[in-house]
């Protein structure tokens, strides 16, 4: 009997989406397959690099001591406080200039357009382009045009896209979702404000999509800002933490589902 077709949907967040990663590292580690993946803002980020073949490793440590001035390039706040040219072109490099569909794994990409409040999926073209659409936080980031369109962070209409996954023809649905139900973490600036609005707005449309994942996994972030890019290692570990609670889950659920369980002897 075939595999089931295991689907990777990967949340926004911010700074807590390097949670992905450790999510990633656990599949990986454990043999568990992703075959496609669908992300939201910095899910759409960590997706598309890790669909391109990068190791995770390497992907970890650049995030963790990419110096700030690396992606961030502040302007005089007309449509947002960051212009997002210098992480377009970091995403540009890491993916070699490459297109959606040349991915070793098939990788939506998931943007909100402002003006009609539509979802738009990005399953082709450059990938560069998508990315920097779905990262675009509101006020923080500059929009993008495209096509007539003005695009921001995908998170605004579907922070986790869970159904992005199960339209491309995932079997099994497993969902990061790096936000709290509630924060501890202090609101200190405009950019603090502005994230967490937007988090506590998205958290009330998600709560019926998630419904429709196999599996949650949920990390423990409850202390940490959406800003706090001085905390990515401890959001990797946690994302791992998540994850590792998960994997009998999945395993089990693939058996079921007709595939093989990772672990089991032929």
């Amino acid at each position: 009997m075939a595999r089931p077709k295991v689907g990777l949907a990967l949340g926004s967040g911010g700074a807590r989406g390097m949670a992905h990663i450790g999510v990633l590292k656990v599949l990986e580690k454990e043999g568990i397959p992703v075959d496609c993946i669908a992300g939201s803002s910095i899910g759409s980020l960590v997706g598309t690099i890790y669909a391109h073949g990068h190791d995770l490793e390497m992907i970890e440590s650049l995030a963790i001591n990419l110096k700030r001035n690396t992606w961030l390039d502040l302007t005089v706040p007309r449509r947002g406080f960051v212009t997002g040219e210098k992480v377009r072109e970091l995403v540009r490099l890491l993916t070699l200039g490459k297109n959606l569909e040349d991915l070793h794994i098939p990788t939506a990409v998931v943007a909100t357009d402002l003006l009609k409040g539509e979802r738009v999926i990005f399953r082709s073209g450059p990938i560069d382009l998508a990315v920097r659409a779905s990262i675009s936080i509101p006020g923080i980031f500059e929009p993008v045009h495209w096509k007539g369109r003005t695009l921001v962070d995908g998170g605004v209409i579907d922070r986790i896209p869970i159904t992005v996954v199960e339209e491309m023809g995932a079997d099994i649905i497993i969902a990061v979702d790096v936000v709290p139900r509630t924060t501890s973490a202090r609101v200190e600036t405009i950019f603090d404000v502005i994230a967490q609005t937007l988090s506590i707005m998205e958290r009330e449309i998600l709560n019926q999509r998630l419904l429709a994942a196999d599996i949650l996994i949920h990390p423990n972030l409850t202390d940490i800002s959406p800003t706090a890019f001085t905390r990515l290692d401890e959001c990797v570990r946690r994302g791992e933490e998540a994850a590792r609670i998960q994997v009998d889950r999945i395993k089990k659920l693939i058996g079921e589902r007709g595939g093989t369980d990772p672990d089991e002897k032929p």
